[in-house]
Order: structure tokens, then sequence, then C-alpha cells
């Protein structure tokens, strides 16, 4: 049983953004080539070769957020809410990822404490955790209760 809105702007947002972050994905692919053909180690920066995976796996991430919208017995608000704020989450740590490879300052982010570090990381953990336990929430209750 879908949810009446299983065509609405919850599904809509998680499956554009899906598209927009395998776009990504297959172009810091390119990036990541470039990288691996130039270097004497034939190794791309480390946050590279993670913006390319992060964006790959996030734009599959974000077809799993749509296809639990499509069955969620909550309010189109609350589940628009649920889908969105992960993907927000989703597309800052790719965006971050990307400038962290631009730099290619570091290899761990975490070297430095920073707001992003501390607090940021926290925000996307409740955001992407939360948002998926409201869809996963309301698929079970709504269809193994």
């Amino acid at each position: 049983m879908s949810a009446p809105w299983a065509d609405g702007p919850a599904v809509t947002l998680a499956v554009a953004t899906s598209g927009v972050f395998f776009f990504t994905g297959l172009v810091l692919g390119v990036w990541k080539f470039r990288a691996m053909a130039k270097a004497s180690d034939h190794r791309a920066p480390v946050y590279v070769d993670i913006a390319h995976r992060a964006a790959l796996l996030y734009s599959f991430a974000a077809l799993v957020l749509a296809k639990l919208a499509e069955y969620s017995p909550f309010p189109m608000v609350v589940t628009t809410l649920a889908v969105g704020i992960p993907l927000v989450c989703f597309g800052s740590a790719i965006a971050t990822y990307i400038q962290l490879g631009l730099r290619d300052d570091t290899d761990n982010q975490f070297e430095r404490r920073t707001f992003v570090t501390s607090w940021g990381i926290w925000m996307l953990i409740v955001g992407e955790i939360g948002g998926f336990a409201v869809l996963f929430c309301g698929f079970v209750l709504a269809h193994l209760s």
C-alpha cells in the first residue's frame, strides 16, 4: 500500500537528488582518474577518492529514501522533512569531501578540530539517522504491524 503522495514532493526530491549525486560521482570519477594518471604513485588524493565514492553511494541511498517515502503513512510535510534532511546531510558531506580534495592538505579531516568536525558531525548523525528512522518506522508501522 502506497501513501497518497507516493509521487509527491518527497519522492521527487529524493529521485532528483539521486540523479544529481550520481552525476556528481561520475564527474568526480574523471577528476580521480586524472589525478591517478598524473601522480607518481598513481593514487588520487584521499578526499578526491572519498568524494567520488560517497557521491555514488549517496545516490543509491537517496533512492532508498525515495522508496521508503512512497510507503510513508505520515503527513506529507513529515515525510518530506524526513527525506530532505538526510539529503542535505549527504550533500554537505560530499561538498566537504570535494573541498578537502581540492585543498589536498590532509588525509584526515579530523586532524584539526573545527565546528564541522565536532558539532557538524553530530548534526549529520542526527539528521541522517533521524530522517531514515522516521521513514523506516513509518514503513514498519504501515506494513509490518
